[in-house]
């Protein structure tokens, strides 16, 4: 048995490479079909194409000049808009987490040697803070406010650092954005060159959590916010139960071959939530399609959630980096809303019994969910999810 914590979450907003909402998102996760798309100058050189999920153009001028900041805005105002619909009132308190990585790429040349020719108002366009501030200023909240950066584990990260605050009374409710627009051609090819990032060929053949044959991820983008709140009476999506971090302190890019800390992680989320591994009815895994976590991951899933079904979404999405656990977060949030799982489809021979195929949808889901991430340098995060 367990209890229902006063984490809840009330609204959902997104931006990703299927376009600007979570019907978008919804809709292009049922497709199966993945959101990248073939796009000049990502390929292993400069003068050639490469598979890359990257957010369209769109979002409200008003909102800023560049994709990060529209994006950004775009997700946070969809998940409040959703919140308010779903009969959340705003406390006195709401406080914001922002998590990015490498931010506003498109704002980094005025900051670099020789550039110049900028104003003091342009550079705070820079600094981590200020589209924070802008978000707060534009709604009135006066609640606890933060970035926070954990590589690739920073979305979920968040969501966890979100629920302490509302368990602790730190705030009311709390506003949580995860925003990454980093897809350039620099940044990704640095990816390739590390041997993890897949530009060369399609997703679905490229990316293919715990399935034989998989290279890597697709590198993606997304800016994904989620409201969530300590009232009761609103139309939530989910509770979080409970969460756990951890660090490896092993390798700033591999995954420690004992796992110790990433199992300490996952059973410390579960003793948080009050339930245990064979109360897990689905693990929505970090899944990006690499030897080391397929590995790791694979093993949890066997071992720590047995009775659990396996499934991923990087394949569809991409790699998000910071936005990476809100994405995948996303897609859980609404399976339960629909009914139904949006998981990547097999391609190849499944080296794990549990994982789910995404070609035949999975229906009446209202278990328990582990959402684990495992961010490059050892960041480990889990959070358990349960259905409203």
């Amino acid at each position: 048995m367990h209890t229902i914590s006063g984490s809840h979450i009330a609204g959902l907003g997104t931006v990703t490479g299927y376009g600007w909402g979570t019907q978008a998102l919804w809709a292009g996760l049922t497709s199966s079909k993945p959101a990248a798309t073939l796009q000049p100058s990502f390929g292993a050189s400069t003068d050639d194409p490469g598979w890359i999920v990257r957010v369209p153009e769109g979002g409200r001028a008003e909102d800023g000049t560049t994709r990060f900041a529209r994006a950004m805005r775009a997700a946070a105002r969809e998940a409040i808009n959703d919140a308010l619909s779903r009969g959340w009132t705003p406390g006195a308190r709401v406080g914001l987490i922002h998590a990015c990585v490498l931010g506003d790429l498109d704002m980094y040349p005025m900051v670099t040697p020789g550039s110049g020719g900028f104003t003091g108002r342009q550079y705070l366009s820079v600094t981590p803070s200020t589209p924070v501030s802008l978000l707060m200023s534009e709604y009135g909240f006066h609640g606890p406010t933060m970035n926070l950066s954990a590589m690739c584990t920073s979305g979920s990260a968040a969501m966890i650092t979100a629920k302490l605050w509302l368990d602790s009374d730190m705030a009311d409710d709390v506003l949580v954005v995860s925003t990454d627009l980093s897809a350039t051609p620099e940044v990704v090819r640095m990816f390739v060159q590390l041997g993890v990032a897949i530009t060369d060929t399609d997703p679905l053949n490229a990316c293919r959590p715990f399935q034989e044959g998989s290279r890597g991820f697709t590198f993606g983008e997304a800016a994904v916010a989620t409201l969530m709140t300590s009232q009761r009476g609103t139309d939530a999506y989910a509770s979080i139960l409970g969460g756990a971090m951890s660090h490896d302190a092993y390798h700033v890019t591999s995954v420690d071959p004992e796992l110790t800390h990433v199992r300490r992680c996952v059973e410390e989320a579960l003793q948080a939530a009050r339930v245990a591994g064979s109360d897990i009815e689905y693990m929505n895994a970090h899944g990006p399609g690499t030897r080391q976590c397929d590995a790791a991951e694979g093993q949890i899933a066997q071992t720590v959630v047995p009775e659990a079904q396996l499934y991923a979404v990087k394949p569809l999405v991409g790699h998000c980096q910071a936005a990476a656990g809100a994405a995948e977060l996303a897609a859980a949030l609404l399976g339960y809303e629909h009914g139904e799982i949006a998981a990547s489809p097999h391609i190849a021979q499944p080296s794990v019994d549990q994982l789910i195929d995404g070609r035949t949808p999975m229906s009446g889901t209202h278990g328990l969910t582990l959402k684990t991430s495992l961010g490059m340098g050892g960041h480990n995060a889990a959070l358990v999810l349960a259905p409203a």
